[in-house]
């Protein structure tokens, strides 16, 4: 079940498209070229992304990934502030498309690239990202025969307690200050490497 965390995405992020929809900042119009760019370069890192899959063990692409987004964790809140560009996109998307595939944490690229916009611009982003790179992982995994049908019966059953949190988060999204909403990203991407980290080494 190395790709559970995938299919219970799937729930979340349903859920956060239709969240972000409610966002009605007028400068969010623009965005879309962001979106698209992200998507397009996270379709071009599944196929390295499967490859992985089939080509090493779970544990060992874990503890990559894992070191990876802590690294960049740690860069990002001490010093480097990575500007945001066709460029930058391109390759946060092809790495977050790897990892997604590969591990099924593909938020800590986008994540950490778009720390310091605004929160509504990360939230309405990373919802349209997530949700055409599950989709694009899940095609992905089910064609390599990579994909247990075992795992989407746990997603059954985590999704309610899923969709509990995706409400409350709803709630309280425009009470976080945009410096506060940027620590907070960078807690969530050191959670996921943590966790990610655990899971490969147990």
């Amino acid at each position: 079940m190395e790709n559970v965390w995938v299919q219970l995405a799937v729930h979340v992020i349903v859920g956060t498209v239709a969240g972000a929809a409610s966002d009605t900042d007028p400068s969010l119009a623009n965005n879309s070229a962001s979106q698209s760019t992200t998507v397009i370069a996270r379709a071009a890192g599944t196929l390295p992304g499967v490859w992985l899959v089939l080509a090493f063990t779970p544990a060992r692409i874990g503890i990559a990934v894992a070191v990876m987004v802590l690294v960049a964790v740690l860069l990002s809140w001490r010093t480097v502030d990575v500007p945001v560009n066709r460029g930058t996109m391109v390759g946060a998307g092809f790495a977050a498309g790897i990892a997604g595939t590969s591990t099924s944490i593909a938020g800590p690229p986008i994540a950490l690239l778009f720390q310091h916009r605004r929160p509504a611009e990360v939230r309405s982003t990373l919802a349209v990202f997530f949700f055409c790179g599950v989709l694009l992982s899940l095609t992905g995994l089910a064609l390599a025969g990579a994909l247990p049908l075992a795992s989407l019966a746990v997603a059954g059953v985590a999704s309610p307690f899923l969709l509990l949190g995706l409400r409350l988060g709803i709630r309280l999204r425009g009470s976080l200050p945009r410096e506060r909403f940027r620590q907070a990203v960078l807690v969530v991407c050191t959670a996921s490497a943590v966790v990610l980290l655990l899971k490969s080494l147990g």
